[in-house]
């Protein structure tokens, strides 16, 4: 299958991200527990992951919920959150399929592919000093865990906190790219940030003939996605998330 929705092509001269980002406060009240938040019991349904780090921008506000049909691949009648809205979940709750909305990707057996960000720890041990990122990742309900990670290398099976982003067809769209760069007539829509402050976008890429969710930067000169257990490296010909 091809990315849903409009597909349009990054200028090759862009390289620069959008500079339409808002700032986000940094009050002592924002400042949670981790254990709480961060951990594998209920998460913090009120704030996206986005919105834990104060240097990463939040997501342009949508407009009013509608409902939306997959091009592809029809889903049984649901409410979606508005467009930008992200769900708070952890690896241990249940998947919430009626409010995921219609998947932007499938696995090799068919199954539903979904795009998510992942509070992330850089040294791969959640107890080597606590979440220092998010990372855009994968979804994969039929899979245990649900959350995989391209990261170092390898597909990391992520345990913990992450976000679902319902994919809004009619709101959002594919766009081709190239070498990490970022579409200065669009919207790119962030997924997360790197330890070191720079800002990582949702994207897609082909491996073989399936379309997989993963992360692209400017800083990472292409797209990484993770399958098969490892993390496959795109310079061309992949898709980055924007808004119409």
């Amino acid at each position: 299958m091809s990315p849903s929705g409009r597909r349009r092509s990054v200028d090759s001269s862009s390289s620069s991200s959008s500079d339409s980002d808002s700032k986000m406060h940094r009050d002592e009240k924002h400042h949670i527990d981790e254990k709480k938040h961060y951990g594998d019991e209920h998460p913090d349904n009120s704030r996206s992951l986005l919105d834990h780090f104060p240097h990463m921008p939040g997501l342009p506000a949508g407009s009013s919920q509608q409902h939306f049909q997959s091009p592809s691949h029809a889903p049984p009648p649901y409410t979606p959150p508005a467009a930008g809205e992200r769900l708070a979940l952890t690896t241990t709750t249940a998947f919430p399929a009626q409010q995921a909305g219609p998947h932007p990707c499938i696995d090799a057996d068919g199954s539903p592919v979904f795009l998510g960000s992942a509070l992330f720890y850089s040294t791969g041990n959640p107890n080597g000093g606590g979440p220092d990122s998010v990372h855009p990742c994968k979804i994969a309900p039929h899979l245990s865990p649900v959350c995989r990670v391209p990261y170092g290398g390898g597909e990391f099976e992520h345990h913990g906190r992450y976000d679902l982003l319902p994919f809004v067809p009619q709101m959002m769209e594919w766009v081709l790219s190239a070498r990490g760069q970022i579409p200065q007539d669009r919207r790119a829509i962030e997924g997360g940030v790197e330890n070191h402050g720079a800002k990582l976008y949702h994207a897609v890429a082909k491996v073989g003939n399936l379309w997989v969710p993963g992360k692209t930067g400017i800083h990472l000169n292409g797209c990484n996605v993770a399958f098969g257990g490892g993390e496959h490296v795109f310079t061309e010909g992949y898709y980055i998330l924007c808004w119409r």
